[in-house]
């Protein structure tokens, strides 16, 4: 506890509390610090929500909406299971919301894209191996863009599907500049919280056959207009951290 500024100096006689000197206090405080930078180093945080007000609907603070389609945004932050997370609903449409990486996150200090997701109702026939089945609950997107973006922009999306095999990589037939990697699939696990982890990094080198720069955005999305269903998720906190 620091010493009251008004407390008098200990009498003749009395035991007298040690003296912290200058240099003492500045090495304790330069400590302090690094730790700080060694710990904020380890983990660059996407979203946690914490910094989100529980019940606001639509476009969370800090992320942008989609330009194409028609976008409904049944999003709403909200506290379950005793854990703070964006609930997305989906019928007959797709939402996609991005948040802006650059300069954020460097791959080679911190390559594992952390998350934690469930998915409640999964798109009835979703497959996305298929152009005309191409929907998915519960999706996340790590992009890195390339002029033109539309065409030459390379996309790595972790999604719940609902018949593709786990493990299955495929190239979105949909969108080109897509690949999937199919993290779950399937009803089993419904309704439970997962918490998965890849290696960013190297996904990147298996599916492009080289090194990857920082990502540019990472994005989060739940999609049901190609089968015409319903699709309901929920999203966890997102961050890089260290292997």
């Amino acid at each position: 506890m620091p010493m009251d500024a008004s407390a008098r100096p200990a009498e003749s006689g009395s035991p007298c509390r040690p003296q912290a000197s200058p240099l003492g206090l500045l090495v304790a405080l330069s400590l302090l610090a690094l730790a700080t930078l060694a710990g904020a180093a380890d983990r660059a945080i996407v979203e946690d929500w914490s910094r989100q007000t529980p019940g606001r609907r639509g476009i969370p603070d800090g992320w942008q909406g989609q330009r194409w389609g028609n976008p409904t945004y049944d999003f709403t932050v909200v506290e379950v299971d005793g854990r703070r997370a964006l609930h997305l609903r989906s019928r007959s449409e797709s939402s996609t919301i991005a948040r802006d990486l650059r300069g954020a996150v460097d791959l080679e200090e911190t390559p594992i894209l952390e998350w934690s997701w469930k998915a409640v109702t999964l798109p009835r026939g979703g497959d996305s191996r298929r152009k005309a089945t191409d929907d998915q609950a519960a999706q996340i997107y790590v992009a890195w863009e390339r002029f033109p973006a539309a065409v030459r922009s390379r996309i790595i999306g972790y999604v719940w599907d609902t018949t593709a095999p786990v493990g299955t990589v495929a190239r979105s037939e949909k969108t080109g500049t897509v690949t999937y990697i199919i993290v779950r699939s399937g009803p089993e696990g419904l309704g439970t919280w997962f918490t998965e982890r890849r290696n960013v990094a190297e996904d990147f080198r298996r599916i492009y056959g080289e090194a990857p720069a920082s990502p540019d955005a990472v994005s989060i999305s739940i999609d049901t207009n190609d089968t015409s269903s319903t699709a309901e998720s929920f999203m966890g906190p997102i961050f890089f951290t260290r292997p």
